[in-house]
């Protein structure tokens, strides 16, 4: 169902530019006029100061839950709003249906305090395999899309994750403290030896296509909404790049993973960043 719709019986990729259409329409009807221009009634903390939600979020979310379905009939959404209503709406990424898994506004902190560093992510899937993703960030001007097996873009132009240099230290950007347990705040630890150069992470979407573009060497982040996850793990492999979690297991959208995780430019890497995690936790 989801081949037939990506590509249709003659390799037709028209779909996968409606689906770009309508997330660009999404931000430029629901979020880009907010930004900059939040009331403080348009934001509210759901789970402390660093977990905020806002009208934007609520209403790309919506517009983009009846443009997704239309185009996809059958398919369902799994979107962080809905999520945060009703956590049976979680359910569905373990279900027949075709999945679109959708996060309006990721980097929601970035977005109320008015910067350009958040994006829109958007991700088709189906029995636990995402098959396309579509990473969206207005203000910078990045449309990033990835096609299982058919490879990565950034504005159209295809992107590469490569390899970092021999020797060099790696950049890595981890979860923020707020969101670790004691377990994992001591396996982040371990990314504080030589060679190894950690920093907190800004929109995880963003740092997965700094990823896939080459421009950041890895991440390690500690929890697994597919939301946050889906578009970018999509988007790191189909440039070249790789992710596991902490028993070596590739990650698994709908849950139950062994954290932390990474995704790096390489396999190389990645098992870089697991060593490290092992020692510190």
């Amino acid at each position: 169902m989801i081949d037939d719709f990506l590509y249709g019986t003659a390799g037709d990729t028209g779909p996968l530019a409606e689906v770009e259409e309508a997330v660009r329409a999404a931000a430029a009807a629901e979020i880009l006029p907010r930004h900059r221009k939040l009331a403080a009634h348009e934001i509210i903390e759901k789970n402390g100061p660093h977990d905020l939600v806002t009208a934007a979020d609520r209403l790309a979310e919506e517009h983009l839950t009846a443009a997704l379905t239309k185009l996809l009939p059958g398919s369902v959404v799994v979107g962080e709003e809905a999520v945060h209503a009703d956590p049976a709406v979680y359910d569905a990424l373990g279900g027949d249906a075709p999945v679109w898994i959708v996060d309006p506004v990721d980097g929601t902190r970035q977005f109320v305090r008015g910067e350009a560093g958040f994006c829109t992510l958007v991700a088709l899937a189906q029995h636990g395999e995402v098959h396309a993703s579509w990473t969206y960030a207005p203000v910078l001007g990045e449309m990033a899309v990835a096609v299982r097996g058919r490879g990565a873009t950034l504005n159209g132009v295809p992107i590469r994750a490569g390899a970092p240099a021999p020797g060099a230290v790696l950049t890595v950007a981890t979860s923020h403290p707020d969101y670790t347990t004691d377990a994992q705040k001591r396996a982040l630890l371990g990314l504080l030896t030589e060679g190894i150069d950690p920093r907190p992470c800004g929109s995880a979407g963003l740092e997965y296509l700094a990823v896939a573009r080459g421009a950041l060497d890895a991440i390690a982040f500690n929890w697994e909404y597919a939301w946050d996850h889906a578009a970018g793990l999509l988007l790191v492999a189909e440039a070249g790049g790789a992710h596991a979690t902490l028993s070596g297991a590739p990650f698994r959208i709908a849950g139950g993973n062994d954290l932390p995780f990474t995704a790096a430019r390489d396999t190389a890497t990645v098992q870089r960043i697991l060593a490290a995690l092992r020692t510190g936790g």
